[in-house]
This record gives structure tokens, C-alpha cells and sequence, in this order.
């Protein structure tokens, strides 16, 4: 099957992103690789699309709103529009500043199409002056710049020019110690060796964890597909036992062999079951930190022969 890959450029407003999807897509013309790029605004009008604007490269917008919650059905729409009609070899998708990583994640891993994707990695870039003055900022805003940061796999710190040996030190310092996992770079103006980028780490095992390779990545994905119902109270008494650093869970369940599967969400420790009307492929998708996916694959195989045997 083909696979695509997925690179999340997150990051502030203006700290640099746009710029760096510009040198990334002249990359990519160079290699002559089929690219789409989704573009995320929180007001109703985008203003960066125009970098994106080429015959060659399929761009789609979604505005008004922020990938990780109002308009999260809207993109597993697109992106599957983007898989069945484009065919991309790769997707860039460069969230609103305001987006939460691990959200941005949730939205991109539907159960519909997660095993065609290869998610390279979350590049994060970070203004200089704005962290050094992050103080000055709201609660949450100072606490959305950590967790930015936090769940990064490769991590651009721009305006270097602007800020004095010292800072840079310290700045380097400070976000080394928040994520010691990712690659910190300070840049100017996101320039940054593609070559570097291209080497992230796969967060992604499509078929099974059994090859999930030990990445340096603090957010790994999973996911299992079940080949035919399990049982509720089986499943309920899983997910008691799930690590806290599972942060999500969503995808498509059946108890029933006669009957359609289940929407099956959890977030945060609260699960949500909602009927379906059609037959969906039963994937379930995990995201998590620092988990062990082999130890959970084999308890969901456990679930599945458990029922068989009834």
C-alpha cells in the first residue's frame, strides 16, 4: 500500500513556521515528490497560503477554527479527499499557533486511513524573544509554548541574531531541559540543513509493534486492528488498566458480530462509545508517552481470542 508521510510543523504565531514550510517546499520541488501541504488558521481568512500556491502542490484549508477541535471532522474529510485523489507522497500540515501538538496528532490519526501514513515528526519552532520573555504572558499561553516544546522531535529556535551569547545559552538551556529528546537548533529566519529534517525518527509502525523501532520521540503512535468483536466488559476492565500517559484513544469497535461497530473515543481518562451506522475498518489508534506498545498489543490479542473461544 502506499504509504504517505506527515510532517506537523507546530510553533507560536510568528515564530517561523510559514517560513519554514517555504524552504521545505523548495526542497520538494527539487526532488520532484508529489506534496500537499494543510494550512490552519483560527480566523476566516488565511493569509499563508500564498506560499503554498503551485500548480504541482495540493493545498487545503481549513479556517475558522483550530485543527484539534472545532473542525476536526472537517479534516479527516480532507485528508482523506487528499489520500483517494492525490495521492501525495508526503503532507505538510502547519497548524494554528494556538494548536496543542498531541490534539493536532489526535486529528490527523483517524481509524479511517492511519495505517497509509508514515508521521515523520512534530517540527516546533520557537521565537527567541518570546520565550525569553515568555513571563510576560497569560498562564496558558506560557503553559501552550511548554508543551510545544514538550512534544517536539525537532525544535527551531529563530530571531538568534536578535539575542545576545548569554540568552542564547540559557534559552538552549531551558528548552533542553523541558525535552532532551529533540533536536534544538538556533536558527535565523528557519534555516535549517532539509537534509536533517528528512532524518527524523518514525513515530510510526503501521502494521503491528512488534518492529516499533526505540525512537528518540517522546509521543509515539499505535495502531491495532482487530479482526472481529470483542468483549464489552473485556474492554471496559482494559481500559482501567491503561498508563496515565496514554492521551488519547480513538477508533472503531464491535461487541457484537451481528451488529455495526462503535465510535470509540477516550481522552484524558474519560472513554465515549457512540453507535454507527455503516461497517468501519476496526482500527483503534493510540497515542501515548514513553509506552510500552508490545505489552498492550498483547493484551488486546488476549481480548480478541477471549472471545473466540466464548
Amino acid at each position: 500500500m502506499h504509504n504517505t508521510e506527515v510532517y506537523i510543523l507546530s510553533g507560536f504565531l510568528g515564530s517561523g513556521k510559514t517560513t519554514l514550510l517555504k524552504r521545505l517546499l523548495e526542497n520538494e520541488r527539487l526532488l520532484g515528490r508529489k506534496t500537499a501541504v494543510m494550512m490552519n488558521e483560527l480566523g476566516k481568512v488565511s493569509i499563508d497560503s500564498e506560499v503554498a500556491r503551485d500548480e504541482d502542490i495540493a493545498l487545503k484549508e481549513l479556517l475558522g477554527g483550530c485543527i484539534c477541535c472545532s473542525i476536526q471532522d472537517k479534516l479527516e474529510a480532507q485528508l482523506q479527499g487528499l489520500l483517494i485523489n492525490e495521492k501525495p507522497e508526503v503532507i505538510y500540515i502547519e497548524t494554528t499557533g494556538a494548536a496543542h501538538p498531541v490534539e493536532v496528532l489526535d486529528a490527523i490519526l483517524s481509524p479511517l486511513f492511519a495505517d497509509q501514513f508514515t508521521i515523520k515528526g512534530i517540527v516546533t519552532t520557537v521565537d527567541g524573544l518570546r520565550w525569553r520573555d515568555r513571563k510576560a504572558l497569560g498562564p496558558q499561553l506560557q503553559q501552550l509554548l511548554l508543551e510545544q516544546v514538550r512534544h517536539a522531535d525537532f525544535i527551531l529556535i529563530n530571531k538568534m541574531d536578535e539575542l545576545s551569547e548569554s540568552e542564547q545559552a540559557k534559552i538552549i538551556f531551558e528548552i533542553q531541559g523541558i525535552n532532551s529528546a529533540a533536536r534544538c537548533l538556533l536558527t535565523t529566519f528557519s534555516q535549517v540543513s532539509i537534509d536533517e529534517l528528512r532524518k527524523l525518527t518514525l513515530s510510526f509502525d503501521k502494521k503491528t509493534s512488534s518492529s516499533f523501532s526505540k525512537s528518540a520521540l517522546n509521543l509515539t503512535t499505535f495502531v491495532y486492528q482487530f479482526q472481529g468483536p470483542i468483549s464489552h466488559t473485556g474492554f471496559e476492565e482494559f481500559l482501567k488498566d491503561l498508563p496515565e500517559r496514554i492521551y488519547r484513544v480513538k477508533g472503531y469497535l464491535k461487541f457484537d458480530p451481528s451488529s455495526k461497530p462503535y465510535l470509540f473515543q477516550y481522552s484524558y481518562g474519560m472513554p465515549f462509545f457512540m453507535k454507527e451506522e455503516m461497517n468501519l475498518p476496526l482500527n483503534l489508534v493510540f497515542i501515548g508517552e514513553n509506552i510500552r506498545w508490545l505489552e498492550l498489543e498483547e493484551k488486546l490479542k488476549r481480548l480478541e481470542n477471549a472471545f473466540n473461544i466464548q
